[in-house]
């Protein structure tokens, strides 16, 4: 099955997300630019999520007890869509869209990701952009067959036990990383169980699929070019690691 011709009818993706991770300019404030952002944000997104990280450190004291220090600072503004199924981030190291299901295809979504991101170029004017990335969670449900079901019959590959006639699993997780050489775009591949019911077992494939760079922000159709690169090498990953039986539920 070529590239072109890749698609499933009831795609199993929960989430995509796109990141452009950038170097913003040195006096660039997040909470300061709010309202300007969300002036020309808002009308597609009119829900406004502040993103806190929490620093805690621990300031040894020559005499007396360690001190305990907790700051506390902005790493993102997060525009929702009235339906909260659409997401634009500006963060303190870069920009991201993220689409939750119902997911139309990453093409249903290009127009908005360049008009976002260039509302983004415009108001903070990143140095340099260093990550471009394409990630999608997926949830896939196989079923079981009296209980139990053969991983091998959807896994062409995954996690296989020691002693398969005297143990039985009852989770897993597996972690890959892998670069492809013809483009030097890299891949972290997470395949791990969720849950498990009397009809179905949960099953997690979360491909993120990034290409690392240093370079000034480049016109949007190079960007585009190097997400199409990143798709093709995502959805080869998909393919290559369900069987057909498994591509047939979707």
């Amino acid at each position: 099955m070529s590239e072109e011709r890749f698609h499933l009818e009831n795609a199993p993706i929960i989430e995509a997300i796109v990141d452009i991770d950038c170097e913003l300019p040195p006096d660039f404030e997040l909470e300061a630019n709010m309202s300007a952002i969300h002036a020309v944000l808002e009308d597609a997104y009119p829900k406004v999520l502040r993103h806190m990280v929490q620093e805690h450190r621990l300031s040894p004291q020559t005499d007396n007890l360690p001190e305990w220090h907790i700051s506390q600072e902005l790493e993102a503004l997060r525009f929702q869509s009235e339906d909260e199924k659409q997401l634009v981030q500006f963060r303190t190291g870069g920009f991201s869209f993220n689409r939750l299901t119902p997911y139309e295809g990453l093409d249903s979504y290009l127009y908005e990701i360049r008009r976002t991101w260039e509302i983004f170029v415009d108001l903070v004017k990143p140095v340099q952009i260093r990550k471009i990335g394409l990630r999608t969670i997926n949830q896939i449900p196989l079923p079981l067959e009296n209980g139990s079901l053969r991983l091998e019959d959807y896994l062409k590959i995954g996690p296989r036990l020691p002693d398969e006639g005297e143990l039985t699993f009852i989770g897993f997780l597996n972690q890959h990383q892998a670069l492809e050489p013809k483009t030097q775009n890299r891949v972290d591949i997470v395949l791990a169980s969720q849950k498990a019911d009397e009809e179905s077992l949960t099953l997690i494939l979360d491909i993120n699929a990034f290409h690392q760079c240093q370079e000034s922000p480049p016109p949007w159709e190079t960007i585009s070019e190097k997400i199409a690169s990143l798709r093709e090498l995502k959805n080869s990953v998909f393919r290559n690691t369900l069987t057909e039986k498994c591509l047939k539920l979707f």
